[in-house]
Order: structure tokens, then C-alpha cells, then sequence
């Protein structure tokens, strides 16, 4: 038996690529975007009620790792992408029907659109359901994940005098909290576990319209080099 779905909105996201999003929801309050929904539901009607409600549940699909064949086995980033794990296990982003599901700050509802924050939702995703977060059915204060039983350790970030000066400006110029997204998800590590760079190697993502450049100087320190507008070529 199948089902057809279809996307009731879609995730305009601070993030333009896969690489440096968040593994997680929440581990970066600075990421922010909004949830534009389609007809018939970009009407007033669909989110009353919605402005009670401090946090939603989205289910939506990882569009850019849809896969033909399914997996029964994963690699999850947790475990350091080098240890196979049952996929029903993990989060990782190779599902079998290629859905997802994150909680994220509710910041602003209006008809047709939810401003949202602490995501790790990559731009243009498509969001298949929104469900209010029921605290005292959510919180469940008992649970327990021996594999992922904390939030990864954050590691230091540094800056390049003319980069913070960079990110200030633009995030001024976007109204956005540009310098705190790029340090909640640097410090994360975003690259591969199995991954010892040199100093002179250099790592690069996308944030809203800017492409951000950084290196490890040393074991266990990042240093942003520069914030600079993407190429449009």
C-alpha cells in the first residue's frame, strides 16, 4: 500500500547548504526563517490558535537525500560517520521515506507564514505537517539515549579582525544575528569526525547570502577568515 503527501509550506532557511547546519535542532538559536505555506492553507484559518503556542513540531523531507534503494544501515555523524548503526537508531538523513521531524521556536505567526528560529532546516524544504509541542506530553523526563546522551562539545571560536568586522555589517544589513548564527554552528564542528585538517587547510558554507570562510589554527579552535557576499556565478 502506498500514500501520497504534498508539502502544506515551504522553509525559507538562513541556510543555503547542506554542510555546517546544525545535527539538531536548537543547538543554534540564531538560526531563523520562515515557514511559507501554500494554498489552501496560507489562510488566516489554518494557524489560529498557533499564537498560544510557543514551539511546533515539523515534519518535512529531506529533499536533497532522497534515495531510490532504501538503507537499513547508517553512518550517523554522532558516532563519527566511521560506525554503522540500524537507521531506525538514528536521525541520520538517509530515511527510509526520506521524512524528518525537528521542534523549533515559534517567533511570529501570520496568515500564510511562520517566522521560526532554531532550526536545521536547509532552504526550500518542504514541510509535510505542523504540529503544536504539548509540553507535559512532549517532556518525557525519564528518557534516555546512551548513544546521544548530551549535546555535542563545543569548541572555541576566533575570529579575523576583518571577518567580525564583515559580519557585523552584514548582519546589520540583513537584521539578522549573523555573528551569533556563525559561531553557535562553527562551534559544533561541522566538518567529518574522521577529519584532522591542517592549519592551511580551509573550509567554506553559506549563510543567508554571504559565503563564510574558516580554518582550525590549531587542534580544537576555528577561526572565521571571512564573510563575504556568494558568487551569483
Amino acid at each position: 500500500m502506498t500514500y501520497t503527501v504534498s508539502p502544506v509550506g515551504f522553509v525559507r532557511s538562513c541556510f543555503k547548504e547542506k554542510f555546517a547546519i546544525p545535527r539538531q535542532p536548537q543547538l543554534a538559536p540564531a538560526a531563523r526563517g520562515v515557514l511559507e505555506l501554500v494554498a489552501p492553507f496560507d489562510q488566516g484559518d489554518a494557524v489560529q490558535g498557533l499564537e498560544q503556542v510557543s514551539h511546533v513540531w515539523l515534519l518535512f523531507v529531506f529533499h536533497q537525500a532522497l534515495e531510490d534503494k532504501p538503507r537499513l544501515k547508517v553512518r550517523p555523524p554522532r558516532l563519527g560517520g566511521n560506525k554503522s548503526m540500524g537507521v531506525f537508531a538514528t536521525r541520520a538523513t538517509h530515511r527510509p521515506n526520506g521524512i524528518g521531524q525537528s521542534v523549533v521556536k515559534l517567533d511570529k505567526v501570520e496568515a500564510g507564514r511562520l517566522h521560526i528560529s532554531g532550526i536545521d532546516l536547509l532552504d526550500g524544504t518542504p514541510i509535510l505537517d505542523i504540529k503544536p509541542y504539548v509540553p507535559y506530553a512532549d517532556i518525557i523526563s525519564s528518557a534516555s539515549n546512551s548513544m546521544a546522551s548530551a549535546a555535542p562539545v563545543l569548541i572555541p571560536v576566533q575570529w579575523a579582525d576583518s571577518a567580525l568586522h564583515e559580519a557585523h555589517a552584514h548582519g546589520l544589513r540583513l537584521q539578522e544575528p549573523l555573528v551569533a548564527l556563525i559561531e553557535q554552528c562553527l562551534a559544533q564542528d561541522p566538518r567529518p569526525a574522521y577529519q584532522t585538517p591542517t592549519a592551511e587547510r580551509e573550509y567554506g558554507a553559506q549563510f543567508w547570502d554571504l559565503d563564510v570562510r574558516w580554518h582550525y589554527p590549531e587542534p580544537g579552535v576555528i577561526r572565521v577568515l571571512e564573510v563575504v557576499l556568494a558568487s551569483q556565478g
